[in-house]
């Protein structure tokens, strides 16, 4: 994450300069501008406080894959090309007879 982009964006976003994000928040204007430049490292509760002035937030989310179930891929993986294409004809063959099914209704 580039918290200085960010910081920034949200700040434009919300229609603020640096010194009146600045004081809304009680972080020194100059300090704002390093953020922002990528010259100051700040504390996740600065950028929370900064964001929230903004009307924004940060949120946690999980890193993509991580906690898939890759046991499947190595299943088809270990297939042959054949099969894997004949995989592939069985279950298109099983999803036109859903899709059939549902327009009977």
């Amino acid at each position: 994450m580039d918290v200085g982009a960010t910081v920034r964006k949200a700040r434009r976003r919300a229609g603020l300069s640096q010194r009146a994000l600045a004081a809304r928040t009680g972080v020194a204007q100059p300090t704002i501008a390093r953020i922002e430049r990528g010259q100051d490292d700040p504390r996740l509760q600065t950028v929370e406080r900064l964001l929230n002035a903004c009307d924004e937030s940060i949120e946690a989310l999980p890193r993509a894959g991580i906690g898939v179930d890759r046991s499947e891929i190595r299943e088809l993986l270990a297939l042959s090309p054949r099969q894997r294409l004949m995989s592939l004809v069985e279950e298109s063959a099983g999803s036109e007879q859903l899709a059939l099914g549902r327009q009977v209704r």
